[in-house]
């Protein structure tokens, strides 16, 4: 699913980049993908509460925007296995910096209880 083109204003830029990263499971995945190769099971055990369909539809729109790739292995039982592709490490900062962010705000979060 590539994106549309931007009828740009101020926040045009950040809104781009929350389409293609935003939602509830995309930065996990993509936090997860920038340490290894992983298949799809490894990534369920590490994301237990996603459903089959949804990290399924998840990683296809990852794919489709060129994020991550898919490479299938003709075996049988059939084996996927799903890395970052080299435009999806650019994203590494991003992921890495909302990561830091999120630890700030559990502990601000903790602090206030």
């Amino acid at each position: 699913m590539a994106h549309s083109k931007y009828d740009c204003n101020l926040g045009c830029p950040v809104e781009a980049t929350l389409e293609i990263i935003g939602g509830k499971w995309k930065g996990v995945i993509l936090y997860h993908l920038l340490s290894d190769t992983m298949r799809f099971n490894q990534l369920r055990r590490l994301m237990p509460e996603v459903t089959q369909r949804m990290l399924t539809r998840q990683l296809r729109e990852l794919e489709a925007d060129n994020i991550i790739s898919r490479k299938v292995y003709a075996e049988v039982p059939p084996k996927s296995e799903y890395s970052m592709t080299e435009y999806g490490k650019t994203l590494a900062p991003v992921i890495y910096a909302l990561k830091e962010w999120g630890l700030q705000h559990l502990e601000n979060t903790k602090e206030q209880a």
